[in-house]
């Protein structure tokens, strides 16, 4: 069973930066083919905010282009969610998620098959 752990949430003041981390158990390409980022706010809907392919093409949802970076370390099995700028809208608990099927769309979530457990970002002053 795949297995993807997150880090690096936490209470941050607006126009600070944040990285988040996940961890991937399986192998790229075999046990999995894209991860993305999702966030999900109180009484929102889960959304995708950006994707990294098997051939390290990146997808960013338009609400995030310019100010998220998605990248991966594949020696530490690890893909990494650069957030800078925070603004107390991305406030917001961010899951990774892996698909067992070769995607290139950071959307919808239902087209990834295993999820982290999600960590907690908190934008304020």
């Amino acid at each position: 069973q795949l297995q993807l752990v997150e880090s690096g949430g936490g209470l941050v003041q607006p126009g600070g930066s944040l990285r988040l981390s996940c961890v991937v158990s399986g192998r790229i390409g075999d046990d999995y083919y894209t991860i993305g980022w999702f966030r999900q706010a109180p009484g929102k809907e889960r959304e995708g905010v950006a994707c990294i392919t098997l051939g390290d093409g990146t997808n960013y949802a338009d609400s995030v282009k310019g100010r998220f970076t998605i990248s991966r370390d594949s020696g530490k099995n690890t893909v990494y969610l650069q957030i800078d700028n925070l603004v107390p809208e991305d406030t917001a608990v961010y899951y990774c998620a892996a698909s067992d099927v070769p995607i290139v769309l950071v959307n919808p979530p239902e087209a990834y098959a295993y999820w982290g457990q999600g960590t907690q970002v908190t934008v304020s002053s």
